[in-house]
C-alpha cells in the first residue's frame, strides 16, 4: 500500500488533539509536587524519600507499553486511543480524592504510608493510562512537518496545567484553608488542591472526547503504512522484543539522552521541599509550620519552571537546528539546578526555576519528535512511543533506587542533590551529539 501524507491540520484541530492534556498534568503536578511533602508528613525519613518515587515510574514502564499496545489493536466507536484516556482519567479523579486523606483515617503511621503508597501506585497507573493517548494521537494524525509544532502545543498545554497544579496549595492557604494540621495529616489546603485538580482533569477529558475524532481503521491505513483489519481496525501482530530489535537507532539514542534527563528530574521532585526548606527556611523538621510553608513555595517555583517552560517551548519552534536547540536547553536547566543550593533568597529562587524549565520544555517536545518521525512508516506507533516510555521511567526507578545512596555521599544535604542533577543534564546535552535526524535511521 501507498502511504498517503497526512493533510496539513489548523491551529485549532491540532490544540484540540492535546488540549486534555491540561487536565492531565494538573493531577502530575500536584503528585510530583506534593508526594515528598505527603510522606514527609506522615513520616518518612529523608534518606528513604526516594523509595516512594519508586512506584510512579514503576507503573508508567508496565502500563504505557500495554496500553499502546492494547490500542493499536483497538477500534470502537469513540476511536482507538481515546477509551484509554477516559478509563485512566476516570480512575484517577477517584484516586486523587483518597490520596491526600491517607492521614485522615485514623490510622497507624505505617498503615497511613502503605495506604498511601498504594494509593499512589492506582493514581500514576491511571495518569500514565490517560497521558499516553495523547502522545499517540500526535503520532497518529500530525504529518511530520507539524510535528514540532503539535508537541510544541501539548508542551504548551502540559506546562499550563502544570502552573495551575503547582500553585494550587499556596492560592488555598492564601484564601483562608488551613496549611498546617497536626502531626501526620496533610493540611487541608494540600487535600483540596487535589479536590479541585480532579473536577478540572474530568472536564478536559471529556472536552477532548467530545472534539477529536480519530481516524477510522482504512484511514489509519492509508495515512501511516501500516496493514490494517478493517473490521477490529487493529494493526498486524509483533512482540515487544521483535519491536525493540527492529526500532530505528534514534530511538535508542535519545533514549540514551532521556536517561540522564529524567533521573536529574526525579531528583528534583524528590528532595525540592526537603532542599527549599533547607537552603531558604533553615529547617528540617517536617512537622514546623516553616517546612510547610517552604512546601507551598516549591510549588510557586515548580510554576516558575512551568511558566518558563511555557515560553521556552514558544521560542523552540523558531530554532532552525533542533539538534542544537536540544542540547542548550539542557545546558540551561544544568545550570538552573546548579544555582539552586547558592541562592538563599525564596523569591531570587525564581532565577533557576526558569532556567530548568528551558530543559523541561526540550524534554517535552524534542524526543517525540525525534522519535515518531523515525518511526514513520514503521506502524505500530502507540506500542513504540509505550516502549519508548520505559526510557522516563527507567531512569527515574535507578534514580530512585540510589536516592539514598547518593544523599549519603554528598553530605546528607538534599539542596546537593541539585547538583547531582545539574551534571546529569549536562552529560545529557553530550549525548544529543549522537542522534540522527529523519525517518531512516
Amino acid at each position: 500500500m501507498i502511504m498517503k501524507e497526512k493533510p496539513n491540520l489548523s491551529f485549532w484541530k491540532l490544540w484540540n488533539l492535546s488540549f486534555g492534556f491540561f487536565g492531565v498534568q494538573i493531577a502530575y503536578a500536584l503528585q510530583s509536587a506534593n508526594i515528598s511533602r505527603i510522606f514527609a508528613t506522615l513520616g518518612a525519613d529523608p534518606h528513604n524519600l526516594s523509595y516512594f518515587w519508586i512506584l510512579p515510574p514503576l507503573m508508567g514502564i508496565l502500563v504505557q507499553p500495554i496500553v499502546g499496545t492494547l490500542s493499536d489493536k483497538t477500534w470502537t466507536r469513540f476511536g482507538r486511543r481515546i477509551p484509554y484516556l477516559f478509563i485512566g482519567a476516570a480512575v484517577a479523579v477517584l484516586v486523587m480524592c483518597l490520596l491526600p486523606n491517607s492521614g485522615s483515617l485514623g490510622l497507624t503511621i505505617s498503615a497511613a504510608m502503605i495506604f498511601g503508597l498504594i494509593a499512589l501506585m492506582f493514581l500514576d497507573t491511571s495518569i500514565n493510562m490517560a497521558m499516553q493517548p495523547f502522545k499517540m494521537l500526535v503520532g497518529d494524525m500530525v504529518n511530520e512537518k507539524q510535528k514540532a509544532k503539535a508537541y510544541s502545543i501539548q508542551s504548551f498545554l502540559c506546562n499550563s496545567g502544570s502552573v495551575v497544579g503547582f500553585v494550587f496549595p499556596f492560592l488555598f492557604t492564601f484564601l483562608g484553608i488551613s496549611n498546617v494540621a497536626e502531626q501526620g495529616v496533610v493540611p487541608d489546603s494540600v487535600i483540596w488542591s487535589f479536590y479541585v485538580g480532579a473536577a478540572i482533569l474530568i472536564f478536559c477529558v471529556i472536552y477532548t472526547v467530545l472534539k477529536v475524532k480519530e481516524w477510522n481503521p482504512k484511514e489509519y491505513a492509508e495515512y501511516n503504512g501500516a496493514s490494517s483489519n478493517t473490521s477490529e481496525g487493529g494493526e498486524s501482530s509483533a512482540n515487544w522484543v521483535t519491536l525493540l530489535k527492529n526500532a530505528p537507532s534514534t530511538f535508542w539514542k535519545v533514549g540514551l539522552v532521556q536517561f540522564f534527563c529524567w533521573a536529574a528530574f526525579l531528583y528534583m521532585w524528590n528532595y525540592s521541599t526537603g532542599a527549599i526548606a533547607e537552603t531558604v527556611w533553615n529547617t528540617t523538621d517536617p512537622a514546623s509550620e516553616a517546612f510547610q510553608e517552604a512546601g507551598n513555595w516549591v510549588g510557586i517555583l515548580f510554576a516558575v519552571q512551568a511558566i518558563g517552560s511555557v515560553a521556552w517551548a514558544a521560542l523552540l519552534p523558531q530554532f532552525k537546528n533542533i539538534k542544537w536547540a536540544y542540547a542548550a536547553s539542557l545546558v540551561l536547566g544544568g545550570a538552573g539546578f546548579v544555582i539552586v543550593p547558592l541562592v538563599h533568597d525564596q523569591y531570587l529562587q525564581f532565577v533557576p526555576f526558569l532556567l530548568i524549565g528551558c530543559a523541561w520544555a526540550a524534554m517535552l517536545a524534542m524526543p517525540f519528535t525525534f522519535v515518531t518521525n523515525a518511526l514513520q512508516g514503521y506502524g505500530h506507533m502507540g506500542a513504540y512511543l509505550g516502549l519508548f516510555n520505559g526510557t522516563i521511567c527507567l531512569p527515574q526507578i535507578i534514580a530512585a533506587l540510589c536516592g539514598g545512596i547518593v544523599l549519603s555521599f554528598v553530605g546528607s544535604h538534599q539542596s546537593s542533590m541539585f547538583i547531582v542533577s545539574g551534571v546529569f543534564l549536562c552529560v545529557g546535552a553530550l549525548c544529543v551529539y549522537f542522534i540522527k535526524e529523519g525517518n531512516k535511521y
